[in-house]
């Protein structure tokens, strides 16, 4: 990174943020300014390692110099022509996505919010036009503690009521049971169930790890009941738990998948609807649609995100620092750490609150060059690029450690 552009101080910026954005996010008090790889710096030019790579969305590090010539590229040629018109990227983008996922068609989109309702919208005109559900009678199951997103719809079947608080009256047609629990639902399936889904792993929650036989003991009940079989990778998919998609740690393929964030490669917004073709192939010119969605600059980006995940080395890149990463923290339990769970470079790390709430914990890292995010309490959640080096790993194990040795 380039020496730091003299500019107004963080302090400053912050503050003139307050009386103008919507206060709808409490970030840690750092203003970043530029980054490269696993690295970012503030604007007094401080740098920090990244141990949260925006949610999964740089799951292939900062400016990524493949992802960034495949937009530079792009940028002088076609951005933007709306669906009214073909592109001349979008035919290999979906292909190719097909292609790495196991499954048929591609919907794209922007966001993952977009991608989450677009997936429930497909679910139930699947019902209504194949599975044959009475019209308006469509139901979908999902599992408490999940996070989907924040529009109206989706958190009407939000068990977090920071989320949900002030924002009804709720789209209804979903039925919510325990995650991690088959009985319950089997028991919450019947003839108007469109589809269940569910996070593989549930990352707002604190990266919840299901048991072994979970995903495919849904996949079997939602064959044998006749529903579809819906997988949010949004956060857990693209090479962050060592394979591909989450869902392939067990021997499973759902009907349909939703995808985002590292999508865009932490350049441009892109998300998808991956699915069979007997599913996406419901929706008909009109029934929907996004301007923006299977942009060509999307497209580029997004290809070239697939054409690193061909590779395999980012999967295998997660599967082999993840094992330092469990070891590190194997090392911390009982020393202010209460537990974790991990799977490859993602994890989710249980606090002592003797030691601070999760909050406190992520501003002491900060001051230490380190950056994470907390979530319910005492928990953080460290999801580092798949780009980061065994030695910057251990250096960010080795804060942590050291913020709970000074208590």
């Amino acid at each position: 990174m380039t020496a730091a552009v003299h500019t107004r101080s963080s302090a400053d910026l912050i503050s003139a943020e307050e009386p103008v954005l919507a206060h709808n996010y409490h970030p840690l008090p750092v203003v970043v300014a530029r980054a490269e790889g696993t690295w970012v710096e503030d604007v007094e030019g401080r740098r920090y390692l990244d141990m949260l790579a925006g949610y999964s969305a740089l799951n292939f590090g900062h400016r990524h110099p493949a992802l960034i010539e495949a937009a530079h590229r792009q940028l002088e040629r076609l951005t933007l022509t709306s669906r009214a018109f073909h592109n001349d990227k979008l035919a290999e983008f979906a292909q190719r996505l097909a292609r790495l996922t196991g499954l048929d068609m591609v919907l794209p989109m922007n966001t993952g919010a977009e991608a989450v309702e677009s997936g429930i919208k497909v679910a139930r005109k699947w019902a209504y036009d194949v599975k044959g559900v009475p019209a308006d009678r469509a139901t979908i199951v999902v599992a408490a503690e999940n996070f989907h997103g924040r529009t109206t719809t989706i958190v009407s079947f939000s068990t977090d009521e920071t989320a949900r608080a002030g924002f009804g009256p709720f789209t209804p047609g979903f039925r919510i049971v325990p995650y991690n629990d088959l009985a319950a639902l089997e028991a919450a399936i019947d003839d108007t169930t469109a589809a269940v889904l569910l996070e593989p792993i549930q990352g707002e929650a604190g990266v919840v790890i299901p048991d072994e036989g979970y995903l495919t003991g849904v996949r079997e009940l939602t064959r044998r009941k006749g529903c579809l079989f819906i997988a949010d990778e949004i956060q857990s998919g693209l090479g962050r738990t060592g394979r591909t998609l989450a869902v392939e740690h067990e021997p499973v393929v759902p009907d349909m998948l939703l995808l985002g964030k590292a999508l865009g490669g932490g350049i441009v917004s892109v998300s998808a609807v991956v699915a069979r073709r007997d599913v996406l192939g419901v929706l008909r010119p009109g029934e929907h649609g996004s301007t923006f969605g299977g942009n060509p600059l999307a497209a580029a980006v997004g290809t070239a995100v697939v054409e690193l995940l061909e590779t395999g080395e980012f999967q295998r890149r997660a599967t082999e620092l993840g094992v330092v990463l469990r070891d590190g923290l194997s090392e911390l339990v009982g020393k202010g750490v209460l537990g974790f769970r991990a799977r490859g470079l993602w994890a989710g790390v249980d606090i002592d609150p003797v030691f601070g709430t999760g909050r406190e914990i992520s501003e002491r890292l900060m001051r230490e060059g380190v950056l994470v995010k907390d979530t319910h309490g005492s928990t953080i959640r460290l999801a580092p690029p798949l780009t980061i080096t065994g030695d910057e790993l251990s250096g960010a194990l080795g804060a942590l450690e050291k913020v709970l040795t000074r208590g």
